[in-house]
């Protein structure tokens, strides 16, 4: 199968998925650069101001509400996108968020151990 067809059924998939009630999934993508790692974020159907992302105990996570329906009552529950650890080679407090187009941009700049820690140890006798 050539590739154009097999995304063409793939988009195909995705579209009646989304008619029948269901969602189109969102596409994640990581950039990495000198400076920063990205996190390139487009969640079709889903509306810019509803996504959120949060820093909670270390942990980086994008997400958005979605409606469900469980006994006649209407529950908003969180649909994860992203969530990972940031690691220590990040700085934590310049970590920010931006919309381009249709992508929601998040960049994680880089500290200064991204270039590795290295240190050498005395090592003591008894």
């Amino acid at each position: 199968m050539k590739k154009k067809s097999y995304l063409d059924l793939v988009t195909a998939v995705d579209v009646l998925n989304t008619i029948n009630g269901g969602m189109s999934e969102p596409q994640l993508a990581t950039q990495h650069g000198e400076e920063a790692r990205e996190i390139r974020v487009k969640i079709p159907g889903i509306d810019r101001d509803a996504v959120h992302v949060e820093i909670h105990n270390n942990t980086l996570t994008i997400y958005h509400f979605t409606t469900i329906q469980s006994q006649k009552s209407l529950i908003d529950m969180p649909r994860i996108i992203y969530s990972k650890a940031i690691p220590y080679f990040v700085d934590i407090n310049k970590i920010h968020a931006r919309n381009e187009e249709e992508n929601l941009i998040v960049s994680l700049p880089f500290n200064r151990l991204a270039n590795g820690y290295h240190r050498n140890l005395r090592i003591k006798e008894g």
